[in-house]
């Protein structure tokens, strides 16, 4: 099974798409940003639908730690 762990994407403007992806989602994600030669817009897959961003407007992406939480 794909180990799934919430990604968060933000854009210019405030909105945030959160996903729940496996890791080779986010690493492909943060590789396309860093390739400043390549396409504008970048697709992948989460567990519930395909989605398609233009990575001109991407602020930050955050991934959620899968280290364990202690919590009330």
């Amino acid at each position: 099974m794909a180990d799934l762990r919430r990604t968060d994407v933000g854009f210019q403007g405030g909105q945030t798409l959160a996903v729940r992806a496996d890791v080779g989602v986010y690493e492909a994600l943060v590789a396309a940003l860093a390739d400043s030669s390549g396409d504008r817009w970048h697709s992948f897959e989460s567990d519930d639908s395909e989605h398609r961003i233009d990575l001109s407007q991407v602020v930050y992406v955050s991934r959620e730690s899968s280290e364990p939480k202690v919590g009330f």
